[in-house]
C-alpha cells in the first residue's frame, strides 16, 4: 500500500475532453474543433428559435414598449452571460461569489455561453488554463515534498541525534 505521498496528483478530468488537456493526446485537436462548431451551430439554431419567437410576439400585436423589453432582455442577458462564461474559463472565481444568483440570467443568454465555449474552444478546451494552473502548482507541491523527505534521515551525517556528534 502506498502512501498518499508517494502518489503524483492526477489531473482533474474536463467534460467531453476527460485528461487529454494534459499533453493534448487521444483527438484533442479534432475535438476542439468539432465541439466550437457544434456550440456555433446550437447558438445559431439558439437565435433563429429567438427570432420565430419575437416573430410570434410581433404577430400578437403586442405592445411596442413589450418588443424593446423583450429585445433588450435577451441582449443583455447574452452579453453578461457571454462575460462571466469567459471569465469563469481563464480566472478563478473570488470567494464569496455566488453562481447561482446568474443562473436565471445564464439561462436566458444561452447564446452569449454557446458563443463563449464556442470562442475558447478555438484557443483551448474551456476550462484548461485553470486547470492546469491548479495541476502544475499541485505537481511542484508534489515534487518539493518528496524531494524533502527521500532518503533515509538515519544516514545523514551531521545531525544530532543520527549517531554522531555537531561540530
Amino acid at each position: 500500500m502506498s502512501t498518499p505521498l508517494a502518489q503524483r496528483p492526477q489531473p482533474d478530468p474536463i467534460r467531453f475532453y476527460g485528461t487529454s488537456w494534459v499533453d493534448h493526446s487521444r483527438g484533442y485537436g479534432a475535438r476542439r474543433f468539432v465541439l466550437g462548431l457544434g456550440a456555433s451551430l446550437l447558438a445559431a439554431l439558439g437565435v433563429l428559435a429567438l427570432k420565430l419567437g419575437y416573430n410570434g410576439l410581433t404577430l400578437s400585436q403586442g405592445a411596442a414598449w413589450l418588443r424593446v423589453l423583450v429585445i433588450v432582455a435577451f441582449a443583455g442577458c447574452t452579453a453578461v452571460a457571454f462575460t462571466r462564461a469567459l471569465n469563469g474559463w481563464t480566472r478563478p472565481r473570488a470567494a464569496g461569489e455566488d453562481e447561482a444568483a446568474f443562473r436565471s440570467i445564464k439561462i436566458i443568454g444561452f447564446v452569449g455561453i454557446l458563443l463563449a465555449y464556442a470562442l475558447r474552444s478555438a484557443v483551448e478546451a474551456p476550462g484548461e488554463k485553470l486547470r492546469r494552473m491548479d495541476y502544475e502548482a499541485a505537481v511542484t507541491q508534489w515534487e518539493r515534498l518528496t524531494a524533502k523527505r527521500s532518503g533515509n534521515p538515519s544516514r545523514k551525517r551531521g545531525r544530532a541525534g543520527a549517531g554522531g556528534k555537531r561540530r
